[in-house]
């Protein structure tokens, strides 16, 4: 991911601690408190890396089984292949029986491009026909969407947005990511764009890139959050971070949350299997869960090797 990428000199100045809570977050979270046990996934965003042969992928691992592979390792995964084409329900089918083998398994299908991007949630009531066709076909393995709207994509189509989220179908959770930085800047803009989340309860992306920290809004219209991790290649300050994440989801827990699904993003995604075990590992500590973590061929072999 290249979103909020900076130079190796500009990543030492990046301050990185996560914003306080809302009081918009706040009461999010205390009018859902229950006793029930969070709901915790960790993935990546792909799964066709080459990077992970020999790494968490046979050496000889085809292509073709790339995913086969892939759901030993994780239990979710933020599909971004649905981004870039709507795909039918009969290829849809095959990708759900390769996940068959781990019942937690979940896919989180985002949004294709020629809805959110190329006709901006605009006459694209066809397109979007088509993509919940093709996705409802993950049945059980259907995990919540997700829409991402593009970095030109303003405040002054905030109508359109309503309108689109507004005619979605109310029966499978969706979480928004938005970009633009004036959602962020304008406090009557960003009050008025995560109260429309909340009335429709429907999610909001929170992206931590460290060139781009407004995007760490740290505001949940649903008690459910939905984290895009952008580490940078295994440096110290990716595990710090993961480190107030671990801590800042505890609270959440404690305050109400219900699920947490969170996606490891690298500029060199070749490191993201390493970073997102950290993540299972603190998390299954802190919370005394057993989530599923990656298992690599050669533990002692050098990350950067």
């Amino acid at each position: 991911m290249e979103f909020g990428r900076v130079t190796p000199s500009e990543l030492l100045e990046v301050d990185f601690t996560l914003p306080p809570d809302s009081e918009f977050t706040i009461k999010t979270l205390a009018a859902a408190k229950n006793n029930s046990k969070l709901q915790v996934h960790v993935g990546c965003a792909k799964w066709g890396r080459k990077e992970w042969l020999g790494k968490i992928y046979p050496p000889k691992t085809k292509d073709a089984n790339f995913l086969d592979e892939y759901v030993k390792h994780f239990e979710c995964i933020e599909l971004n292949a649905t981004f870039y084409n709507v795909y039918p329900p009969e290829t849809i089918r095959k990708w759900k029986e390769k996940a068959d083998a781990n019942p937690d398994f979940k896919f989180c299908p985002k949004f294709a491009q020629s809805i959110s991007h190329i006709r901006r949630l605009k006459n694209c009531d066809d397109v979007t026909t088509s993509y919940y066709e093709g996705i409802l076909a993950f049945g059980d393995k259907l995990g919540p969407l997700f829409l991402q709207l593009s970095d030109n994509y303003t405040p002054k189509s905030f109508i359109e947005l309503k309108i689109y989220l507004e005619s979605l179908p109310k029966d499978i959770p969706v979480f928004v990511e938005l970009r633009h930085k004036e959602w962020f800047a304008n406090v009557e803009v960003r009050t008025q764009v995560f109260d429309l989340l909340k009335k429709l309860n429907i999610g909001s992306v929170i992206t931590d890139a460290s060139g781009r920290r407004d995007v760490v809004h740290m505001e949940l219209p649903t008690p459910n959050a939905f984290i895009r991790f952008v580490g940078n290649s295994l440096h110290a300050t990716d595990y710090k971070r993961v480190d107030e994440w671990v801590d800042r989801i505890v609270k959440w827990s404690e305050m109400g949350l219900q699920s947490v699904w969170f996606f490891m993003h690298q500029h060199d995604e070749r490191y993201s299997p390493e970073l997102a075990d950290y993540v299972v590992e603190k998390l299954n500590a802190a919370l005394a869960i057993n989530v599923r973590r990656p298992k690599f061929i050669d533990r002692d072999k050098g990350l950067f090797d």
